[in-house]
């Protein structure tokens, strides 16, 4: 894949319509935190059926479930629940190109929490929760983060569940918590003592699902932010929540030892990484565009600045970036379609790199404002704020380049 299929494009143009009008008007209530997100976005579920269409593709999965077929069974879906992945990212790109928190949001409630308890999940677990969540009805959320375990999410994580009789006990914290204010479904991973004096590192992982209001789950008002305003994070507190067995995953602590929790959490890293590139690609995109329209129109010395050989490497190097991103994102989509995964590696690849550009990117186009750039109403201010966001979301970049190194190592 070379370019965009007819389709995409067609997506493309209506959805950007759709972002010129019911979301770049909106962008200072969005900013502020006057205008939730949740609103806006379900309005473009409306207007496009992708509510609809989630919930037709989800129904077809569960009366797969009902019949006996295995949960693997069937090509996989766009993170909207169905069309193509091309489709998908060309929302999520457009989408950036003016506001990166709404997506990060959608992101993290149909990306993460409906993956995980779609692939972890049994029929009852998944026939619970995920009507609600695939259409936006209700906001997902989902918790690894803590304050000690950043990067080291698994050997740091302090939060724990005992056991009481077929029952659970929850405690702990997380944080950076994207929906966390928000969020009505909440899948939260925590460890297991059993009392037994193990090496506190290395004990089992479970994933669990909460509901919004339980009895010693409180959820923090949202954090004030360098960027991605329109994304609301928080923190979770958990004081001796009651868990069933029902609310454990898979209804099952599982037989691979301490690697069980592991896998599911790491399930996801990939596609959270992969979806980097969209987010980048937005921003480059918009960053381009907003930087020519300048340079062709802002007078200095008598001529436009657009003569001037530095604005002209500036631009060429936002251009070369945006290439090599969409290039990225055509070969994500291109294994998608194949249904050949994207190993852990390249993805932290394609997030290292795609990120790093977007932030690079920006920060040439406030340079390139000059002042301007610096205030809030042209516009790069926000994009700069929002792509710097990117180099730490879904794992530092740092972390990516571990995993980079240990690929080509293994």
């Amino acid at each position: 894949m070379l370019d965009w299929s007819d389709v995409d494009i067609a997506v493309r143009d209506a959805v950007r319509e759709f972002v010129d009008k019911e979301i770049r008007p909106h962008l200072d209530e969005l900013e502020s935190g006057d205008m939730e997100p949740y609103p806006i976005v379900r309005k473009l579920f409306a207007t496009f059926g992708i509510d609809a269409l989630a919930k037709e593709s989800l129904d077809k999965r569960l009366a797969k479930l009902r019949s006996g077929e295995s949960k693997s069974s069937g090509a996989r879906s766009g993170m909207f629940g169905g069309g193509s992945p091309g489709m998908g990212f060309v929302v999520i790109s457009e989408l950036c190109r003016v506001s990166m928190g709404l997506v990060t949001g959608l992101g993290v409630s149909l990306g993460l929490t409906v993956s995980t308890i779609q692939s972890r999940g049994t029929l009852a677990q998944q026939e619970r929760w995920l009507p609600g969540l695939v259409t936006y009805e209700k906001i997902g959320a989902w918790a690894i983060t803590e304050p000690d375990s950043g990067s080291d999410a698994f050997g740091g994580m302090k939060s724990y569940v005992t056991r009481d009789g077929d029952d659970y006990i929850l405690n702990g914290q997380k944080t950076f918590i994207t929906n966390g204010p928000d969020a009505d479904v909440v899948v939260v991973y925590a460890k297991l003592d059993e009392g037994d004096g193990a090496d506190k590192r290395n004990r089992k992982v479970l994933t669990f699902v909460l509901d919004r209001g339980m009895e010693g789950f409180e959820q923090s008002k949202p954090f004030r932010k360098m960027g991605i305003h329109s994304s609301r994070t928080g923190e979770l507190f958990f004081n001796n929540v009651r868990l069933g067995r029902d609310r454990l995953l898979g209804e099952t602590e599982g037989t691979d030892g301490p690697d069980e929790g592991r896998a599911s959490a790491r399930s996801n890293f990939s596609a959270e990484r992969i979806g980097v590139a969209a987010m980048a690609l937005g921003v480059i995109e918009e960053c381009l565009r907003l930087s020519v329209d300048y340079a062709k129109t802002r007078t200095l010395w008598g001529q436009e600045i657009s003569q001037f050989q530095l604005i002209q490497l500036k631009l060429a190097n936002m251009e070369v970036a945006r290439m090599n991103v969409r290039n990225m994102l055509f070969r994500v989509i291109e294994s998608g379609e194949k249904g050949v995964p994207i190993s852990l590696a390249e993805a932290s690849a394609i997030k290292w790199y795609c990120s790093q550009a977007a932030t690079d990117v920006a920060m040439e186009a406030v340079q390139l404002f000059g002042g301007n750039g610096y205030m809030t109403e042209y516009r790069v201010e926000q994009l700069a704020r929002d792509a710097k966001s990117l180099m730490i979301y879904a794992g530092s970049n740092e972390v990516q380049i571990t995993h980079v190194a240990r690929g080509l190592l293994s």
